[in-house]
């Protein structure tokens, strides 16, 4: 009798282990694992079930529903892009798939950068829900658009009341979910808030656990002091500080990087959280006004920028400073037009050679555009040896800048399609300038640090399944800045959530991803 009982619980406990095994719906075996945290790979399996990882290890591959022979190839935790630009194309029918993301690897893309983007939280998390979308998506709090709502496009000191008021939003949007605040100190009207008002806000956002993420004030002639006042936001505000699109722009401050990732260096060393992230570029890409147009003429918008051209006593000074700005720039050339809605046929060309062909002044050309509705451009201005330095600052994540694009007219940067598989992939793979780990980890386990997301960039037991697989010997950026629109080669599948977004290199539509919130949200 006792050993019929032993026999039927054994029988029971081997039915139930394969019921268990059988539940398991997708094994990844014999891949290269970097599991996101920087150390040595390891050949072994990855163990998916329910849109979670259940298991990641070199033991014995656990039977499942679906296998997948990935050997030769790099299985690593999805890609984390802390500085997107994509806020509303997310939600938009024809580029929410986020194919040109996806075919990067990036699982997950962070809004809201640079001051702008929606700031009601719960209802762009709704959209994103509601649509669907190709990556997850984790909003911050636009400081700039924030302070647009309460204040408005003016330089002036916010009313007690007003910044009362923007606390307030603040602390609402931290409560949906919201991951920090950024702030874009160079547009407008972000750069009219104080450092003492961003410190007040930044304390609303240090309640809920957030981070302070800045566009500086300055990446050019003033690049340290704009680190320093971004350090002492973070600090008095009581938040993590993170420096965006980390760089020394201008030839007069190629090399002050260095300079700058000291100071950093400095204030981490007496324990304050301070990061940055990078795109693996030589070229900047922001609208032409924000590029060659002094601050003070911008204040209250295009419309009055356009009043100042017409002001005989405002005109000639704008003018003579602008036309500075351009010589600086090998007098446009190196200034290339992305998009410009009144002559689609000016995109990929710079100013001096549309300036040329028009038979005009580069000078000229600048105002013509910006009296048009203005344009987007690329500005060659960084330095390769800073991008190369910056690249081995363990403290620096990857990300693009960029925005979800679907191909058109445009010719803009190719950091939307290739940052990634540029880093990973030439920097890294072919270049050796830095570890494939630390390349990894520092679009992975690093962003997901940054933002102290705990549920996903590493490849373990527990995280979301955010997987990426390609073959390094053939994951690389195909894009240029001629032609950008040309997707990343290389990359084999990719799972968003468990769900395939990208199956033997192609990309399947799925729109698995969802709104991330910090601390759950409400």
């Amino acid at each position: 009798m006792i050993r019929c009982c032993r026999t039927l619980v054994a029988l029971a406990l081997l039915v139930a282990s394969h019921a268990s095994a059988q539940d398991i719906d997708l094994v990844l075996e014999n891949g290269t694992i970097y599991d996101g945290a920087g150390g040595e790979p390891v050949v072994g399996h990855v163990a998916i079930k329910g849109g979670k990882i259940v298991s990641v290890g070199t033991d014995a591959v656990p039977s499942a529903k679906w296998r997948i022979d990935v050997k030769g190839l790099v299985v690593a935790p999805g890609f984390i892009d802390l500085h997107t630009h994509s806020d509303g194309e997310n939600t938009e029918p024809e580029s929410r798939a986020c194919v040109n993301y996806i075919m990067q690897g990036c699982t997950t893309s962070v809004t809201g950068n640079c001051g702008s983007g929606p700031v009601d939280v719960a209802g762009y998390y709704k959209d994103i829900n509601s649509a669907g979308c190709g990556t997850n998506v984790a909003h911050l709090l636009p400081q700039g658009n924030l302070r647009l709502k309460v204040v408005g496009d003016i330089d002036r000191q916010a009313t007690d009341e007003e910044l009362e008021q923007m606390r307030s939003l603040a602390r609402k949007a931290m409560q949906d979910g919201a991951w920090g605040m950024s702030t874009g100190l160079i547009y407008t009207p972000s750069t009219y808030a104080s450092t003492e008002e961003l410190i007040e806000l930044t304390k609303c956002i240090a309640e809920g656990q957030g981070i302070y993420v800045s566009h500086i004030r300055s990446e050019g002639d003033q690049l340290l002091e704009a680190v320093q006042e971004a350090i002492r936001i973070g600090k008095e505000g009581g938040t993590p500080t993170h420096i965006s699109h980390f760089k020394a722009s201008g030839t007069a401050n190629w090399g002050r990087l260095r300079v700058a990732i000291d100071l950093i260096e400095k204030s981490r060393a007496t324990g304050q959280t301070v990061t940055a992230d990078q795109y693996p570029y030589t070229a900047s890409s922001t609208s032409l006004e924000a590029t060659v147009f002094p601050l003070w003429s911008r204040n209250g918008g295009q419309k009055e920028l356009v009043k100042r051209l017409d002001d005989p006593e405002t005109k000639e000074r704008l003018l003579k400073e602008v036309g500075r700005a351009i010589e600086e720039r090998d007098d446009g050339a190196r200034l290339l037009i992305a998009s410009f809605s009144k002559r689609a046929d000016w995109a990929g060309k710079n100013l001096k050679e549309i300036a040329v062909s028009e038979q005009k002044t580069p000078l000229e050309i600048a105002e013509l555009i910006t009296r048009q509705g203005g344009a987007a451009v690329i500005n060659f201005g960084m330095h390769e040896d800073d991008v190369r330095l910056a690249m081995n600052v363990s403290w620096v994540a990857t990300a693009s800048d960029g925005g979800t694009r679907v191909p058109n007219e445009s010719v803009p940067h190719p950091r939307s399609y290739g940052t990634f598989p540029r880093k990973i992939g030439l920097y890294s793979i072919r270049e050796n300038v830095l570890p494939l780990s630390m390349a990894i980890r520092s679009s992975s386990g690093l962003p997901a640090d940054i933002l102290g997301m705990t549920d996903r960039g590493y490849l373990k037991s527990g995280q979301f399944a955010d997987v990426v697989i390609f073959d390094p010997q053939a994951f690389i950026d195909t894009a240029t800045f001629a032609q950008p629109h040309q997707y990343a080669a290389g990359m084999k599948y990719v799972f968003v959530n468990g769900t395939p977004a990208v199956y033997n290199g192609v990309p399947t539509g799925a729109l698995a991803g969802r709104a991330l919130r910090k601390n759950g949200g409400k």
